[in-house]
């Protein structure tokens, strides 16, 4: 079936196995192209007279075929699918050759050749027996070998013919193309196309075909200008309009003739032909948009009308390259202190690149891309050039960060007394308040411990959290009071934050309190909040830590300071066996360190004191020579 498609390839091939050969120069549009249909599954059979094969629609066996784009269906040694490799990547025709027989399996004619003009045929092909196969066929199976012939309309000359050569089985399927170069005849516009297996059957030998193509075959042809080395010439938009002067130069690969017609095309897809202009060398008019030209060639000026008898070269460009507009921005961008910075976007041509700079002109370029994520507020601009050429930028446009301040928070810590209530302030301010417990005010009263929040939302609608964990007091309570020397220490009973006082008014963090003289005193300990202040009356007694008998008019006898403050008391000191050693009443009180006139030895001794109204004070000193 002909499929009626422009396409121009530039391909240039050495001989095939010596007898095939491709078109050396350009190729026009297929005249004739066979796929065998699109899509998957199992196409239908070929017209009668194409085959002499029988039809089926599974795998063929001996002297059938199919057309399809699946084998390996039911026969276990050949290629389970068909590489996309191909120009239609479709169906394809699937050959058994005949037992023994080797012979003819495709016949077609061509029509709507043009006369007198160079033709390339080609086609795909491949061995569809897996050379992977264990124990099938011997080694890689029998080859295929096809050998292709076009004949004349009336069936009487051989215009050209060639073999494949052999095509082993694979263990990976494989396709490969094949081509023959002929020439049409003066007058002659239809030919024949046969196909022959040169193998016999047997063990391999079976093949698949796909898209049998025919289309003319020219000379490679190339254009050229003075200002470029390729084929493409580039003009900034204000350089622009400009002229070109172009030549093309076949390469005398397949005509002995040439007819030229030069073509415009604004596209690169849809040509027109330029009236007159059928010479090798061409001046193009003032150019101010982007414009292909390209020069159709044939052997004879006749074919020139039929882009099916002609070749084409490849384009030559013109490009000119606008100048950008100012790249479009959504608009400015906000962010609140310490929220991520959104980026400042801008949009441009799909062949357009954008560019960040810390100026309306001039300036640092900071950023590639149409999104830019600045470090700090400011007004940034972003600029445009035609990605890939060196031409100036358009215009640039200003997109401005503006970062505004949050509100300022501190979370506090506060304590709750039993049964009481509290007031948790958020801070004045032009603020809006939503508080955890649904409340709006600047400030709200609570009688539960637990944690609240409340944000804190401005006028530019930036927030902040302010969190308040609200604890019940500590309970403050004596739990000992101890006398060391002139030194008095409260002990709590409770862990906790308190404050202490020996008057009930002067209160401190610590419940050490240094050269307190002896007497009665009360000791006071208290919550931070004031909730609960509890008190306990004690005597400071100040007890000598030791003593040194040797009459040096100090620390020569254990004596008691403060005691006389108290109506009743007795003292009693002890060894460390627990042996009384000495006995009286507080006031006055007096040890040397001796017991019965003997000076007792250098070690701790213990003291009970006993003082009514209150527990006994225990403890030791020491004595030292």
């Amino acid at each position: 079936m002909r499929v009626p498609y422009f396409l121009v390839f530039l391909f240039v091939f050495g001989q095939a196995f010596s007898q095939l050969s491709f078109c050396p120069g350009s190729k026009g549009d297929p005249i004739f192209h066979e796929d065998f249909g699109t899509g998957l599954g199992t196409g239908a059979a070929l017209p009668a007279g194409i085959t002499t094969y029988d039809y089926v629609t599974g795998d063929p066996d001996d002297g059938q075929y199919t057309i399809s784009s699946r084998i390996g269906q039911n026969n276990g040694s050949w290629h389970q699918a068909l590489p996309q490799r191909t120009i239609s990547n479709g169906k394809a025709l699937i050959v058994n050759a005949n037992d023994n027989t080797a012979g003819m399996f495709y016949e077609t004619g061509i029509t709507g050749l043009c006369e007198a003009t160079t033709y390339e045929f080609s086609a795909f092909l491949m061995n569809v027996y897996n050379a992977a196969s264990v124990n099938v066929c011997e080694g890689t199976g029998i080859p295929i070998n096809v050998r292709f012939e076009i004949w004349d309309e009336t069936d009487t000359v051989l215009l050209a013919s060639g073999s494949t050569g052999d095509i082993d089985g694979t263990s990976n399927p494989q396709w490969e193309q094949y081509a023959l170069v002929f020439r049409s005849q003066v007058g002659q516009s239809d030919v024949i196309l046969r196909m022959f297996n040169n193998g016999v059957g047997g063990c391999g030998n079976d093949l698949a075909i796909d898209d049998i193509i025919f289309r003319s075959c020219g000379d490679l042809t190339e254009i050229s200008s003075e200002v470029t080395a390729g084929n493409s010439l580039e003009v900034c938009e204000p350089d622009s309009p400009v002229s070109v002067e172009l030549t093309a130069t076949p390469n005398n690969t397949v005509y002995t003739s040439h007819a030229f017609q030069w073509q415009e095309s604004a596209d690169g897809e849809h040509w027109v032909d330029l009236a007159g202009e059928t010479g090798r060398d061409f001046s193009s008019p003032q150019i101010s948009s982007t414009t292909y030209y390209r020069i159709k060639i044939a052997e004879d000026a006749v074919n020139l009308l039929d882009d099916l008898c002609s070749s084409a070269s490849e384009p030559f460009e013109v490009i000119i390259v606008t100048t950008p507009e100012a790249p479009l921005s959504p608009g400015d961008r906000e962010a609140c202190e310490g929220d991520m910075i959104p980026p400042l976007e801008v949009t441009v041509e799909a062949d357009e690149t954008v560019f960040w700079f810390d100026n309306a002109t001039g300036g640092n370029q900071l950023a590639t891309g149409k999104r830019f994520v600045p470090e700090v507020a400011g007004t940034y601009y972003a600029e445009a050039i035609k990605t890939g050429f060196s031409c100036e930028p358009g215009p640039r446009t200003a997109v401005t960060l503006t970062v505004f301040s949050s509100p300022q928070v501190t979370d506090e810590i506060r304590k709750l007394c039993s049964g009481g209530e509290i007031n948790l302030d958020a801070g004045a301010g032009n603020f809006s308040y939503n508080w955890s417990t649904g409340a709006s005010g600047r400030e709200i009263s609570v009688n539960l411990p637990g944690n609240y929040s409340v944000v804190l939302t401005n006028a530019n609608g930036c927030s902040a959290v302010k969190e308040f964990q609200v604890r019940a007091v500590d309970v403050a309570g004596i739990s000992k009071i101890t006398s060391e020397g002139t030194t008095v220490i409260i002990q709590p009973a409770h862990t906790g934050e308190f404050e202490y006082s020996l008057d009930g008014i002067n209160f401190q963090s610590s419940g050490t309190f240094e050269n307190i003289p002896g007497g009665i005193y009360t000791a006071y300990v208290r919550d931070l909040e004031g909730c609960n202040t509890v008190s306990k009356e004690f005597p400071h007694i100040v007890l000598p830590q030791f003593i040194t008998p040797n009459s040096d008019g100090f620390n020569d006898q254990f004596e008691l300071k403060g005691v006389e403050y108290f109506s009743n008391s007795e003292i009693r000191i002890y060894d460390r066996y627990g042996k009384l050693l000495a006995t009286g009443t507080g006031a006055g009180f007096s040890w040397d360190g001796s017991f019965n006139g003997r000076e007792l030895p250098a070690e701790d001794y213990w003291y009970h004191i006993f003082i009514d109204g209150y527990e006994p004070i225990k403890g030791h000193f020491s004595l030292i020579r």
